[in-house]
């Protein structure tokens, strides 16, 4: 049997990369899923791809900044779809630059997204998920959340954050039955690490026991892992997957 048969997931962020193959892999294993992008052209793209596997599928083009917009989606999502059993936290944005250098505005557009937006959208599905008594959240962080990175405090300070809102959600929920935990990847091969150039994807690996980038199934494989009935008793925890990285 499917691990998520009958399952409804909500995935932010889920228009490509890491989103997507998440989107895909609970599809897969008998989600229905409501694909959160910021672009309506990604999410029908990814939708498209979900109802190819018989699955259904909503397309959902938001903003997690915008407080309206993200409650206007959740109300769909609930009414079209009925419940919300899983919902994955993944949308992200970066905006890099060393911190004297960095204007607000980039400081505000990675904090409003990453951490902001993944508060909006867990405020909204919590009262659905709550009142079931049942349902997963999975935040995905990242390791720059655990050990910083030169130029990225904006996005370190982000996924940190993200970090302490999880756990936090994992001490209140617990009694309802709602699990919430943290993903940590490493250096993983999508759209956004494609754009470094060789001697700094060299200086990466190098850091990596593993020596190669991660791939984004990876992340979709502990996504599930927590998402599924082996994660059941596993709360407010920390998965990193990065070949070793910050072990």
């Amino acid at each position: 049997m499917s691990q998520l048969a009958n399952q409804i997931a909500v995935v932010t962020g889920a228009g490509r990369g890491i989103g997507r193959a998440i989107a895909l892999k609970f599809a897969a294993e008998g989600a229905d899923i409501a694909v959160v992008s910021r672009t309506a052209e990604n999410s029908e793209k990814v939708a498209g791809e979900i109802r190819a596997l018989g699955r259904r599928a909503w397309a959902f083009a938001v903003d997690v900044a915008d407080p309206a917009a993200v409650e206007a989606a959740a109300g769909k999502i609930l009414a079209e779809a009925g419940k919300v059993d899983i919902l994955v936290n993944n949308a992200g944005v970066t905006r890099d630059g060393l911190l004297m250098r960095m204007s607000d505005a980039d400081w505000d557009a990675v904090l409003n997204t990453n951490l902001r937006g993944a508060f909006l959208v867990t405020k909204a599905f919590s009262r659905a998920m709550l009142k079931a008594r049942t349902g997963r959240i999975v935040n995905i962080s990242s390791v720059i959340g655990l050990i910083g990175n030169a130029g990225q405090c904006n996005y370190a300070a982000s996924k940190a954050g993200l970090i302490g809102f999880t756990q936090s959600l994992a001490k209140e929920f617990a009694s309802r039955g709602i699990t919430a935990n943290c993903i940590a990847p490493g250096f993983i091969d999508t759209d956004m690490t494609a754009e470094l150039n060789e001697e700094l994807k060299a200086s990466i690996l190098k850091q990596i026991p593993m020596g190669k980038l991660g791939a984004a199934e990876d992340i979709a494989n502990a996504a599930l892992f927590l998402s599924g009935t082996s994660g059941r008793y596993i709360t407010g925890q920390v998965l990193t997957v990065d070949g070793g990285m910050v072990m």
